[in-house]
C-alpha cells in the first residue's frame, strides 16, 4: 500500500501510453475536490470544488485547489467534468474559468444549471455539454461514459474513463439508497458491466468508509420530520445546504401536511431552490411558498422558514438569528431543525450556533437527538459491495481526510486487491498508471489558495499566523522618537495594547528597562532605525513573556527626528 512521503520531488515525465493522476484537492480533507488525469499531453478536470474554512482561517471566505501546477497547460484541458452540484464540487469553477474561460463543462441538467447560475455571478458564460446517465462522450484522449449514482442531491453522475493507457472509475460522491426519494439508483449493473470490461484504477468516496454497515434511506428520516411538524408550537426554522433539493423536498410535503406556508431566506436557496423546481428536480406544492418579509401577516404556527446555515457559518442566515443580528427574531416556543450532517472541523461553530439559539427560547433539533439527517456518503458495507462488483485492479481512494481515506482502503485491500495496487496519497501526490499497475510517480506543488474579500491567492500563511495571534495573544505598539543628530530618545516610549485584561500602567515596569535598552545600543553605535526596533521588540517581547505569560504581536516604530 503506497502512501505520500514529505520529500517527494516533481514527477519525471510520463511514459509514454501511460495514464497520470493528481488530486489538486479533496485527499486529506472534506472538501475542495479536484483530481487531474493526464494522458497523451492531454488533461481532464473531474470536480473543482471549494473548501470552508474554520476557526483556523480567521478572515478567509473560501479556499481552493492549488491550480499552480497546471496553469501553464490550460490549454490542454479538454474538459472540466461535474459529478454533482456541490459546493465542495464545483464551487472553484468560476476561479478556474477566469484563467481561460472557454473550458468546456460537462455534468447533469442539474448541475450545470447550479454552476451556470453562479458563473452568471462571475460574468462568465460557460461552454457546456449537459449528459445524462449512460451517456458517451469523447473529450480529446478521453472516452467518458456517465453512470447514474444515488447522492443527497439529484442527477449526481459517477465517470469511467477509457484511455489507451488504461481506464478509470470516478464515483464522485455517492451511496447505495435502495429507496430513494427520487427513484434514481446507484447503477450496480452499469458498475457490474464496466468491472466486466475492467476497472484499471478505481477512484471511490471515502467519507463514509469508518462507518459500519449500510447508509440509512432518506425516506427514514421523514417520519422524525413529520414528528417536528405535528409538534412544533410556533414557527419552524429549518437549517439545510442550499443545494439539498431531497432535505427541501420532505420539509415542503411535511408543510404542506400540516397547512404551513413556507418561506426561503437566503440568496443561494432561493436561487437553488428555484432551479430545482424550474427542472422538476423539486415539486413545490400550489400556493405554499411566501415571501418571507410578508410573515408578520401569518399566525407563527402556520410558517416555516427554510434557510441557510447548518454548518454554523457566520454570516449565514441560522447563525445570525442566534446572534440577533436577522430581521428575523428566534424566540420562545420556535423550533429549530437542523437538517444535516456535521462537516468534520466544523462542530464548534455548530454548538455555538444550538447553544445561542437556545439561550433566546428556541427548540433545537439535530442530528446529535433526532433522526432528522442521513448521509449522502457510501458506508463501509455499500463499498464492499462496490469493490466485489467492480473488482478493480488498483484503488485511489478519494474525498476525505486522512482516516477515511485509510479506512476505503482497508476495505479494498479486505475483498482481495493486491497491496502494491492499492494508493493512499494526499493532495498534490502523483500517481502513474503504466501497464495497469500504479505507483507514486513524485508530487507538484498544493498548498491552500485563500478567498480573502476580493483578492484571490494573495492571503498566505504568515498572514493567518499574524491574524491568530492578534485574536488569541493581543497586539501591543511601542512607539520611540529620537534625535536624528545626538541619537537620543527625546520623546516615549509610548506603549498602547489591545486584547489585555490589564491596564496599560502594568507596562510602567517596562519602560526603565526598554530605555536602559535604547541607550545601551546607542552608545554601542548602533543608529539603524531597524536594528533599534528589534531592540524594542525583544526587551518588550521577553518582559511580556514572563510577567503576563502572552506572545502577543509587537509593533515598535521608531521616528527620527
Amino acid at each position: 500500500m503506497s502512501h505520500p512521503h514529505p520529500e517527494l520531488s516533481l514527477p519525471a515525465p510520463l511514459k509514454d501510453g501511460g495514464v497520470r493522476v493528481v488530486a489538486l484537492g479533496g485527499l486529506g480533507e472534506v472538501g475542495r475536490n479536484m483530481a487531474v488525469i493526464e494522458h497523451k499531453g492531454q488533461l481532464l478536470v473531474i470536480d473543482c470544488g471549494v473548501l470552508f474554512p474554520d476557526d483556523h482561517h480567521p478572515g478567509i471566505d473560501l479556499i481552493l485547489p492549488d491550480f499552480s501546477s497546471i496553469q501553464d497547460r490550460l490549454d490542454d484541458i479538454q474538459a472540466i467534468v461535474l459529478t454533482h452540484g456541490h459546493e465542495d464540487h464545483i464551487g472553484a469553477v468560476p476561479y478556474l474559468l477566469k484563467l481561460k474561460p472557454d473550458i468546456p463543462l460537462v455534468g447533469s441538467q442539474l448541475t450545470l444549471a447550479l454552476i451556470e447560475a453562479k458563473l452568471k455571478e462571475h460574468r462568465i458564460k460557460p461552454y457546456t455539454l449537459t449528459v445524462r446517465e449512460g451517456a458517451r462522450e469523447t473529450l480529446g484522449v478521453f472516452d467518458c461514459e456517465f453512470v447514474a449514482v444515488n447522492h443527497s442531491i439529484p442527477d449526481a453522475l459517477a465517470v469511467f474513463v477509457r484511455t489507451s493507457g488504461g481506464t478509470l472509475l470516478h464515483t464522485g460522491d455517492f451511496k447505495m439508497d435502495q429507496l430513494p426519494l427520487d427513484g434514481r439508483l446507484t447503477d450496480l449493473r452499469a458498475f457490474a458491466r464496466l468491472g466486466e470490461e475492467g476497472v484499471d484504477l478505481f477512484l471511490t468516496d471515502s467519507t463514509n468508509a469508518e462507518v459500519p454497515g449500510f447508509t440509512t434511506p432518506e425516506k427514514d428520516i421523514a417520519p422524525a420530520i413529520d414528528r417536528v411538524f405535528r409538534h412544533a408550537k410556533r414557527r419552524i426554522i429549518v437549517a439545510c445546504f442550499s443545494s439539498h433539493v431531497h432535505r427541501v423536498q420532505q420539509v415542503l410535503d411535511a408543510a404542506e401536511k400540516s397547512g404551513r406556508k413556507v418561506a426561503m431566506v437566503g440568496r443561494s436557496m432561493v436561487r437553488n431552490m428555484g432551479i430545482a423546481a424550474d427542472l422538476g428536480y423539486l415539486h413545490v406544492p400550489d400556493n405554499i411558498l411566501v415571501d418571507f418579509k410578508k410573515l408578520g401577516d401569518l399566525p407563527d404556527h402556520k410558517v416555516t422558514l427554510i434557510c441557510t446555515g447548518s454548518q454554523g457559518e457566520p454570516m449565514a442566515a441560522l447563525s445570525r438569528m442566534a446572534n440577533r443580528d436577522h430581521q428575523i427574531e428566534v424566540g420562545e416556543g420556535d423550533t429549530v431543525l437542523m437538517a444535516s450532517s456535521l462537516i468534520p472541523g466544523n462542530e464548534n461553530a455548530v454548538y455555538r450556533v444550538i447553544n445561542g439559539l437556545m439561550r433566546l427560547g428556541a427548540d433545537v433539533v439535530h442530528k446529535g437527538n433526532a433522526k432528522v439527517h442521513v448521509s449522502g456518503h457510501a458506508s463501509a458495507g455499500e463499498l464492499l459491495y462496490c469493490y466485489n462488483i467492480v473488482k478493480p485492479r488498483n484503488v485511489m481512494p478519494v474525498h476525505g481526510e486522512w482516516r477515511h481515506l485509510r479506512a476505503n482502503a482497508d476495505l479494498a485491500l479486505a475483498t482481495g486487491v493486491h497491496p502494491k495496487g492499492v494508493v493512499v496519497v494526499e493532495d498534490g501526490v502523483v500517481v502513474d498508471l503504466v501497464d495497469g499497475k500504479v505507483r507514486v510517480a513524485g508530487a507538484v506543488p498544493c498548498g491552500y489558495v485563500y478567498v480573502d474579500g476580493s483578492s484571490v491567492g494573495e492571503a498566505d500563511e504568515a498572514l493567518l499566523k499574524d491574524r491568530q495571534i492578534l485574536r488569541d495573544e493581543g497586539f501591543i505598539s511601542v512607539i520611540v522618537v529620537m534625535d536624528s543628530s545626538s541619537g537620543k530618545i527625546v520623546a516615549g516610549p509610548e506603549i498602547t495594547a489591545r486584547g489585555f485584561v490589564e491596564d496599560d500602567v502594568i507596562f510602567d515596569d517596562v519602560m526603565p528597562k526598554l530605555t536602559q535598552a535604547l541607550d545601551d545600543a546607542t552608545s554601542q553605535g548602533v543608529s539603524d532605525t531597524y536594528q533599534l526596533e528589534q531592540v524594542m521588540r525583544r526587551t518588550v517581547g521577553g518582559w511580556v513573556g514572563r510577567k503576563i505569560r502572552r506572545r502577543p504581536m509587537i509593533i515598535p516604530v521608531v521616528i527620527e527626528a
